[in-house]
């Protein structure tokens, strides 16, 4: 009697299901992968759409993340942090190139143009993952043709957590499409806290301290010329939003343009 071989359980399928088309390991602590684009997907660069995996109960276990990745790109990138113990990231960092995520395609969120009045110089300050709408935006054509200089301060606690980064600004400038664009115009300032480093310090010292206007020539920032974006923990952000009143900027919204908007779905070390 010939024995019967069992069905192999088919897979299930993932609602909002798209596939993963590349990732990458930058230390223990952070990784960056990216997905398929659903054809239907519209969105402004610097937004954050809610993505996941299903949970062990079934259901779909969610959390915001910003699109790494500008409004034009097939795809779309993400950038993330590890945590052990964290409900989604646990298995999330263990993602290979097939596998599938789930992603709500209803991008939303505040570090967009819109939310900005005209200005000369645009700031992008972040912490850690908080990069990941500025990713978007260094990338995005609407950026450069809107102001004149753009800085990036970006602070991690060591070298190593920087790469991402550090790898994406220098690309800028040979990239086919807004290589020209950018030129001269990106000005990139990463600083770490814990190691070592030709800038050192958090972003909220070398702006109260001046050093990065003086690192950079640039005046201190006035409501007139100086526009910001804010992406990290909300004591960074309740901090950064402290010291940008102080110079006289209003924070703004997509209904209400301003000087300067916070992101206030940041992914942060309980995921």
């Amino acid at each position: 009697m010939d024995a019967k071989t069992e069905p192999t359980a088919a897979k299930p399928h993932l609602p909002d299901a798209q596939t993963v088309t590349q990732v990458t390991h930058w230390t223990d602590r952070l990784f960056s992968f990216r997905v398929t684009r659903p054809q239907s997907l519209r969105f402004r660069s610097g937004e954050f759409v809610m993505i996941g995996l299903l949970g062990d109960t079934g259901k779909p276990l969610l959390r915001a993340y910003s699109i790494a990745s500008p409004a034009w790109d097939e795809e779309l990138e993400f950038y993330s942090i590890k945590v052990p113990d964290g409900p989604l990231t646990s298995r999330l960092q263990h993602i290979k190139v097939g596998d599938e995520i789930i992603l709500r395609p209803k991008p939303v969120g505040t570090l967009v143009h819109d939310a900005l009045l005209p200005g000369k110089r645009l700031w992008f300050l972040a912490t850690g993952t908080g990069l990941a709408p500025f990713a978007s935006l260094m990338r995005e054509p609407e950026t450069y043709e809107k102001y004149d200089s753009v800085i990036m301060m970006h602070t991690c606690r060591e070298v190593a957590e920087l790469e991402y980064g550090r790898q994406l600004v220098e690309s800028l400038k040979d990239d086919p499409l807004i290589g020209e664009m950018v030129g001269d115009k990106l000005r990139y300032y990463p600083t770490t806290t814990r190691e070592a480093f030709h800038h050192m310090g958090r972003v909220t010292d070398n702006l109260t301290s001046g050093k990065v206007f003086a690192d950079l020539g640039l005046p201190a920032m006035n409501r007139d010329e100086d526009r910001a974006m804010v992406c990290g923990s909300l004591a960074f952000n309740v901090d950064v939003k402290k010291i940008l009143e102080g110079f006289g900027l209003t924070e703004g919204a997509n209904s209400d343009p301003q000087q300067f908007v916070v992101e206030k779905a940041f992914v942060g070390d309980g995921i």
